[in-house]
């Protein structure tokens, strides 16, 4: 399986997730934009995950809401800004466990030789929020979600 990359450069307010898919381009971009398909990757796979909403329109909005075992749910939600099919998504990303910390997100899809590079740009309102992210464990989520995304579109 591909590697995922996270980077969180000492001093930026910016977080790089990387990974290549052995999948072409329109594929990875329609599963992850396809409200019917979302569920099956999107989160650690101990969650399920809603879509709520996803109205995939510049202006449109999103909200996702994962639950646990027990019946517990953590939500989240944004504005999409872009939507250039099949090469990149630039959106707002919120936890409403943790309001007012906003990250603007950019994911473009390049493809390669029949292989699609996924690179996900964060940019935080400030350091202490990127930190905070990357302190809240979600290193070890965006991994499983990526290895679930590979799965997917890999056996597709």
């Amino acid at each position: 399986m591909k590697k995922t990359t996270i980077i969180a450069e000492p001093g930026k307010q910016e977080l790089v997730i990387t990974r290549t898919f052995d999948a072409p381009r329109d594929l990875v971009f329609k599963t992850i934009t396809d409200p019917t398909l979302v569920p099956q990757w999107w989160g650690p796979k101990r969650f399920a995950t809603i879509v709520d909403k996803m109205e995939m329109r510049p202006g449109g909005i999103w909200r996702y809401v994962q639950r646990d075992s027990e019946g517990n749910e953590h939500a989240f939600h944004g504005v999409y800004h872009e939507i250039a099919s099949p090469e990149r998504i630039v959106q707002t990303f919120e936890y409403e466990g943790v309001p007012g910390h906003v990250s603007l997100e950019t994911v473009r899809l390049e493809e390669q030789d029949g292989k699609t590079r996924w690179t996900s740009t964060a940019v935080f309102q400030s350091l202490e929020d990127r930190d905070g992210m990357m302190q809240s464990g979600m290193e070890g989520g965006a991994i499983e979600l990526m290895d679930r995304l590979a799965e997917l579109v890999e056996k597709a």
